[in-house]
């Protein structure tokens, strides 16, 4: 069996990325919402399978996919199972294991992500049905009153148990502190972002010391420094880029292989540019690279429209924000490449 160090290293292969395909029901209903296609058991298999049979871009660009439940052990309309698929692209599968996110007792502005109870039981199932990694998001908003040192310090310890748990099951723990950029209000300014996101993964990192946690055997998901999505302040790619880098360099040991960010509400096309402008930054101690859900599969979404006949033409949109965002993760992104398409 691979090393928790070598699965990590190879999410995060050079010109390579993660495919986060873990919505749940709700957030699938959302972006169904947007071609006006009911949610199904068959709708998302079918979505699914456009996706993971888009060979092009698993075999090319994708190291990894982070699945659900009902997908990791689901079967494409032919009956082969979802993770053989992925195994014949060799691409590593991969699991949400939290059960989301709810409001922390006595601070109506938190949330506390649940899920530790029977987390041992249900990763040595997951670990039987061949997934490497797993991923838990803790969800950290910016507000008048909130983050607490308490709302930060509590997301913290969570992932620290969960990471532990997942090591302790040969899996390789994604660990995802998710400071808000789209939550309510989500007018913060980059300043705030910036302090918010240091004392997060300060609190994070001592968890997971403190847990037993092996740093060389896990990888980090976080959020990029960037304004509130409401917020009237704007910054350039180059200022995310630094802050963004900067803030990392201060806070994440150089033990962690690499660092999978999260798309965050961003667009397409600024989530790429941004990740390329910080490879662009030398002397980078950790692999950085992506872990998107809708900077990805928006642009095959609409193309493919929940029809048979629009699965090519999906599977090519697929491709081509897959291969932007690999050549994101080696700094060699540029617009004019994305225009081209």
């Amino acid at each position: 069996m691979a090393s928790l160090n070598a699965i990590a290293k190879k999410l995060v292969t050079r010109g390579q990325g993660i495919l986060a395909a873990d919505e749940s029901e709700g957030t699938i209903a959302k972006r169904f919402a947007l071609i006006g296609l009911p949610v199904t058991l068959e709708s998302r298999r079918d979505y699914r399978e456009m996706l993971f049979r888009s060979t092009e871009a698993m075999t090319k660009y994708i190291s990894g996919v982070i699945l659900t439940e009902e997908t990791l052990e689901q079967n494409a309309r032919d009956g082969t199972p979802f993770r053989d698929i992925l195994a014949e692209a060799d691409v590593i599968p991969g699991i949400k294991v939290d059960r989301g996110a709810f409001p922390m007792p006595g601070a109506p502005d938190e949330k506390i992500t649940e899920g530790l109870d029977g987390l041992r039981q249900r990763l040595k199932h997951y670990a039987e049905l061949g997934a490497g990694f797993a991923k838990w998001r803790g969800v950290i908003a910016i507000t008048n009153y909130a983050p607490s040192r308490n709302g930060i310090r509590a997301n913290a310890h969570v992932l620290a148990r969960y990471a532990i748990h997942c090591q302790e099951a040969g899996i390789v723990p994604v660990v995802e502190p998710e400071v808000l950029a789209d939550g309510e209000p989500g007018d913060h300014s980059i300043d705030r972002c910036q302090e918010v996101t240091a004392e997060t993964l300060e609190t994070v990192f001592r968890e997971l010391r403190l847990a037993g946690v092996d740093l060389s055997g896990m990888l980090l998901k976080p959020n990029m420094i960037t304004p509130g999505v409401r917020s009237r302040e704007k910054a350039s790619t180059e200022e995310i880029a630094r802050r963004t880098v900067e803030t990392l360099r201060a806070c994440v040991p150089a033990a962690v292989p690499g660092i999978a960010f999260l798309s965050g509400g961003q667009s397409d096309e600024d989530a790429t540019a941004n990740l390329s402008a910080m490879n662009r930054i030398p002397g980078l101690p950790w692999a950085l690279t992506f872990s998107y859900g809708r900077a990805l599969q928006t642009s095959a979404l609409v193309t493919w429209n929940g029809e048979e006949q629009n699965v090519a033409a999906a599977q090519r949109a697929f491709t081509h924000r897959a291969r932007m965002n690999a050549l994101a993760s080696t700094g060699e992104w540029r617009p004019d490449l994305d225009l081209a398409a």
